[in-house]
């Protein structure tokens, strides 16, 4: 799973549980920061809020707006000449 030109960061849920996650994708839209993030199962779409200096990650829970953003998205890499071949 390990790409060795992707960032791996480390994240804890609610409950204390760290998870490692790749960073498959930084990108802005309307204003707003996002992360794609990718483990074993799973991807993940997150908003990124700053508290002070620090970033902070929080999950687009609304299932719409998630997909409304990942459409987006996945037409902006296809418009992208380049190795987009992940997504």
């Amino acid at each position: 799973m390990v790409d060795d030109n992707k960032d791996i960061i480390t994240i804890r849920d609610e409950i204390g549980d760290e998870r490692d996650l790749i960073v498959e994708a930084l990108f802005d839209m309307e204003e707003e920061s996002y992360a794609l993030l990718k483990d074993v199962n799973d991807t993940f779409l997150m908003r990124i809020d700053y508290e002070g200096d620090e970033q902070i990650l929080v999950p687009i829970e609304d299932a719409e707006i998630r997909d409304s953003i990942l459409e987006a998205y996945e037409i902006a890499l296809d418009a992208t000449p380049g190795d987009n071949e992940d997504f």
